[in-house]
């Protein structure tokens, strides 16, 4: 089972960096954490499974509540902000724009010693690209110190000669590359309250084990390009017709950024701040795990190859 969540982490359809063998041996000893990393992938899924009719509650009906979404067997420290408290509504009530889930980001950073935000780059329409760290605050003590041995792994001439297993994994999770793939980011707001909220020994043993660094949007003004379009036309009555006028994006729709291009296909020319900024902090960190979450229409099909373990990436601890 743990190697079945291993292939469906390191899937094309996450556009993971592809990892080394070091990382099937740590990922083995671990197996509390491949589980709530596991977990964190599934409120993606059940947000999408959720919402594959259109988010049009607005008046007054019948919404979910974090309960259809997280673990209803821990509890939760009542002194982090859950998404309605600081949006308002719901996650799933309409579509958040990107405001709205900066401010949660920094309501939630400013409440938990588990949590720590930055500002990495900004985009061309002003939007702020943030950056989480989220893991115990004996990690964060001494964060510096965990990122340099981390980045340590990639030198052959060292990496033989250290001691893995007392080094924290570092998962990174991006959201909503395409910004009218709003599942993402969304399901970033669910994550990071799970993360920073969730009580018991098991999420205590996953933050001293783990760093996980959370993007919540990749694509900020795609992002509130299509919440715009889709909070303006959302009516009374859920709709699921895909050709009414709320999933009809009028060109230029909200998956590429302010100078319409894909951001997906910027990884390597990397000619955009988004992307600029972005694998700065990938090289700073080099994390074990890159998590790239898109989403999939509700009428699509996808195929995904499952990763070969034997491939290596060079560049990837």
């Amino acid at each position: 089972m743990m190697y079945d969540a291993y292939k469906v982490l390191n899937s094309k359809l996450y556009r993971s960096i592809q990892f080394k063998p070091l990382f099937l041996e740590i990922f083995e000893m671990k197996s509390v954490i491949s589980r709530v990393i596991f977990a964190v992938l599934m409120i993606g899924v059940v947000f999408t499974s959720i919402n594959a009719q259109p988010m049009s509650n607005i008046f007054g009906m019948t919404e979910v509540t974090l309960r259809d979404y997280l673990p209803t067997d821990l509890t939760y420290d009542a002194s982090i902000p859950t998404p309605k408290d600081v949006l308002g509504f719901e996650v799933g009530h309409r579509h958040v724009r990107h405001d709205q889930l900066v401010s949660y980001m920094y309501a939630v950073a400013e409440a938990s010693d588990r949590v720590t935000i930055q500002e990495y780059a900004r985009t061309y329409g002003y939007r702020p690209l943030l950056l989480l760290t989220i893991t115990s605050p004996e990690n964060h003590a001494r964060i510096d110190e965990i990122r340099e041995n981390h980045v340590k792994l990639t030198n052959p001439g060292v990496s033989g000669d250290m001691n893995i297993a007392d080094m924290p994994l570092v998962v990174w999770q991006g959201f909503s590359v395409h910004g009218n793939e709003p599942s993402g980011a969304n399901a970033s707001l669910l994550t990071l309250y799970y993360m920073a909220a969730a009580q018991g020994p098991e999420i205590e043993r996953v933050l001293e084990e783990t760093v996980m660094l959370l993007d919540p949007s990749i694509n900020p003004d795609g992002l509130d390009r299509f919440a715009h379009w889709a909070n303006m036309h959302v009516g009374k009555n859920k709709i699921a017709d895909p050709n009414h006028r709320e999933h009809l994006e009028v060109w230029p729709n909200g998956r590429t950024n302010h100078y319409w291009f894909d951001l997906n296909r910027d990884y390597m020319p990397v000619q955009h701040p988004e992307s600029r900024g972005r694998l700065v902090e990938f090289h700073n960190w080099k994390p074990n795990i890159y998590n790239d979450f898109h989403e999939m229409g509700t009428n699509s099909t996808f195929f995904f190859q499952p990763g070969i373990p034997s491939r290596n990436h060079p560049l990837t601890p």
